[in-house]
């Protein structure tokens, strides 16, 4: 079926279908950014389909890359400031062999038709070409009405699609989240009954897809069906291991609900990645750690953050996150629970926990417990005690909360002691940063080179224990401060 439809498509797009069409080849935009201009969706990129073949589509640009086997040419934009156009895709209509592993062709060849590129294709809302020089539509698979139906439905026979790329199971979730479509009945019945070779796809892949469906406007749904089909268990099975987990009377939900609500908070407001991440798996240590206790009368999760940021640790680098991701979202897990009674909470306790998670890390773990909160079930976000521990927080963060922020250094301690480089000096600075934690007036050069030839005489054991002496709590010119803050948040 084709229809006439006009779409307002970037200069960089229709400079490279032009050129194309100049050297007497056909071209059309395809796949997702065809079925995000028919949803009035800004196209997140943009692919080109074309009978030229790889080698021929080079020749035509100054600046292209072409490095898989899959014929993809990559035509380089280096005008542009928008990072959707810096590279558009071009590709020749291909034709696939059998999939034996489930996740690539055995074989792939050009063809010259534009029917043989899109009957390969996963759904039918992906599967529409469009020539925007012409205004033309073309949509063999009834794509345009299964969007006007929010339908995901497989181009063919579901087991077909499937059995091609077992992927394709874990987009169709994830398609289903980003756009809110239903997935049509015989493709949910076919992932329900395949799922298991989701098991065969790449870590990587997988992870790309899960982060999509993460930052969608509806995870919560998503993993919910992903559980449903039986897809979870093949590459997040800690996490199903959290379903009918029944928690304290503290929770309105059970452990996988209450994941699920915090993540979906995570959405709803919009917040990045990591936070997403950690709102998911902050107490994915509780299924392990539960016991049931005679004396409260109810169930228990001892160091639950400790063996969840064990866990966590374990499913990042299993589907292959970065480093710099993996720890900051293990941090954040292992921190969590931080929270308690701000009526006795010193000051001092709350710059040790700036310093545990850093500065630049720290507001986000009050986000995580904004989710966790949500999570719960509890009707206030932001209650009294939330609002007077960020007041703390505010006031802390001006203050020094790691051995980089001291007024002297390693170098600096040694000049002063005499003493040669090694674990002494280490101790030396965390003791000095254990007495500016207390008191961050005393963070001065002065008082610190005293402390140090104080500290310098101390054997390594007594160092070590320094910090582990009790500290004195709140001093009223803090208290003085504090007011000020807390007045900005709202808390008395």
């Amino acid at each position: 079926m084709n229809r006439q439809t006009r779409f307002s498509i970037p200069k960089e797009v229709l400079d490279v279908i032009q050129a194309l069409h100049t050297a007497r080849f056909q071209a059309y935009l395809v796949g997702g950014c065809v079925r995000d201009l028919l949803l009035g969706i800004k196209p997140r990129d943009w692919d080109i389909t074309t009978n030229a073949t790889p080698e021929e589509i080079v020749k035509l640009f100054p600046k292209t890359f072409y490095e898989n086997a899959y014929g993809t040419v990559g035509i380089v934009n280096e005008q542009t400031t928008d990072e959707t156009l810096k590279v558009v895709e071009v590709t020749p209509y291909r034709l696939e062999s059998e999939y034996s592993d489930f996740r690539r062709p055995d074989k792939v060849t050009w063809s010259d038709k534009l029917e043989d590129d899109l009957k390969r294709r996963d759904f039918t809302v992906n599967a529409m070409a469009y020539d925007p020089t012409k205004g033309q539509t073309v949509d063999l698979y009834k794509g345009q009405s299964d969007l006007a139906a929010k339908v995901i439905r497989t181009v063919g026979p579901p087991k077909d699609r499937f059995s091609e790329d077992a992927l394709r199971m874990l987009r169709a979730v994830r398609l289903s989240a980003e756009l809110g479509f239903a997935i049509e009945t015989e493709t949910e019945k076919a992932i329900a009954r395949h799922a298991e070779n989701l098991g065969k796809i790449s870590a990587e892949r997988i992870r790309d897809e899960f982060i999509r469906l993460l930052m969608s406007k509806e995870p919560m749904r998503a993993i919910v069906k992903l559980e449903s089909l039986g897809l979870l268990s093949h590459f997040l099975p800690e996490l199903e291991k959290s379903v009918g987990v029944k928690q304290n009377q503290a929770h309105k939900y059970e452990v996988f609900e209450h994941l699920l609500r915090s993540l979906q908070c995570a959405a709803d407001k919009n917040w990045p990645q990591d936070i997403r991440l950690t709102a998911l798996f902050h107490d994915i240590g509780k299924p392990p750690t539960r016991e049931w206790s005679d004396e409260k009368g109810d169930w228990t999760f001892h160091g639950h953050e400790v063996v969840g940021a064990r866990m966590t640790k374990k499913i990042l680098e299993r589907l292959r996150f970065s480093k710099a991701v993996a720890e900051r979202v293990v941090m954040l897990v292992r921190w969590h629970m931080f929270f308690s009674d701000v009526e006795q909470i010193s000051l001092s306790a709350v710059r040790r926990l700036v310093a545990h998670v850093g500065a630049e890390n720290i507001w986000d773990l009050m986000n995580v417990r904004v989710c966790d909160r949500v999570g719960t079930g509890r009707p206030k976000e932001t209650p009294y005690r939330l609002r007077k521990y960020k007041a703390m927080i505010d006031m802390v963060l001006r203050d020094p909360v790691s051995v980089g922020m001291l007024k002297i250094d390693g170098t600096g301690v040694m000049e002063i002691t005499k003493l040669p480089a090694g674990p002494k000096i280490g101790h030396i600075l965390h003791a000095l940063l254990d007495l500016v934690l207390d008191d961050p007036k005393r963070n001065t050069k002065e008082f610190l080179e005293g402390e140090a030839s104080k500290l310098a005489k101390l054997s390594d054991q007594v160092l070590k224990t320094y910090g582990e002496q009790g500290r004195t709590a709140k001093e009223k010119e803090e208290e003085k401060e504090l007011q000020k803050i807390l007045s900005r948040h709202k808390v008395q």
